[in-house]
């Protein structure tokens, strides 16, 4: 049986869902812990778009289900990029208050190879690392990225 190309990726962060929800939508909290600049409207069909920070990748989709507070849905994909282009796959966010926190748990499925997955994987382990920081109150400090490499 073939494994699914997806990321799955579970974080606890010492902050209240709501708190997590605002710097998962609001364009200014999102630049505290990724990407360079971003434009959010958080509603079906609205944009999600951010650029990478010393890069002119930009990763845009649009939302498709988003309940205040507990869970988000967007398509996702890279601008001028052929394998993963925009809105091509699918970022699934749930928020559960727990343990005086919240426990985020991320899904990226649609991703087309295995190696898409990997270079995914290593994304959202570094960026959902700098949320948990940023939304618990600390300040990441500057983004080196995911890895040495350009991504």
């Amino acid at each position: 049986m073939t494994e699914p190309l997806l990321v799955q990726r579970e974080t606890h962060i010492a902050a209240p869902p709501a708190t997590v929800f605002a710097f998962l939508t609001d364009p200014d909290k999102i630049v505290s812990w990724m990407g360079a600049e971003a434009a959010t409207e958080a509603h079906p069909g609205g944009l999600y778009l951010v650029k990478k920070i010393g890069s002119p990748k930009v990763a845009r989709g649009e939302f498709r289900e988003v309940v205040p507070v507990h869970r988000l849905a967007y398509s996702f994909g890279w601008e001028g990029d052929e394998e993963v282009p925009p809105g091509s796959s699918l970022v699934e966010i749930d928020l559960i208050d727990r343990d005086g926190g919240t426990m985020l748990r991320m899904t990226h499925s649609g991703l087309p190879t295995a190696a898409q997955c990997a270079y995914h994987a290593l994304g959202w382990a570094h960026y959902l690392g700098r949320l948990a920081i940023a939304a618990s109150g600390r300040d990441p400090g500057a983004d080196p990225g995911p890895v040495a490499r350009e991504m």
